[in-house]
């Protein structure tokens, strides 16, 4: 299956999502925290089919981290909203963090050969 970076400021928030991950077959890469997040994009550039960002993570820092990551990891990236919190717009896919469904078929659209989820109610990015 696929290599998915996950990133997130809580480290509970981060293994829990590392577990579900990996339960559906992905191997998982995590880092809590900007400083973690770009050692591990710089030592392994290109190693990742989907960069995960958690809704821990403050709005502005998520744009950040994706610019700056984007820089050596090639890869979608899904940004997991908390409530009423805008979509991120360098993301590839904002969804909220609450619907568990919601997530599982956003990673599942964004990996590259598969297919996306039906009836999948995960926000579009518009304009790119």
């Amino acid at each position: 299956m696929a290599r998915i970076f996950s990133i997130s400021y809580d480290p509970t928030l981060l293994r829990t999502r590392e577990l579900l991950l990996e339960q559906m077959g992905h191997t998982v890469a995590s880092a809590e925290g900007f400083a973690e997040a770009f050692a591990i994009c710089e030592r392994e550039p290109g190693g990742f089919d989907l960069m995960v960002l958690g809704h821990s993570i403050p709005h502005q820092d998520k744009r950040a981290i994706i610019r700056r990551c984007l820089q050596s990891c090639h890869c979608p990236v899904l940004a997991l909203t908390r409530v009423n919190e805008e979509l991120v717009e360098e993301a590839s896919r904002s969804v909220d963090a609450s619907d568990t469904r919601e997530f599982v078929a956003a990673v599942e659209e964004l990996l590259p050969g598969q297919s996306p989820g039906k009836g999948s109610r995960a926000r579009r990015q518009h304009g790119g």
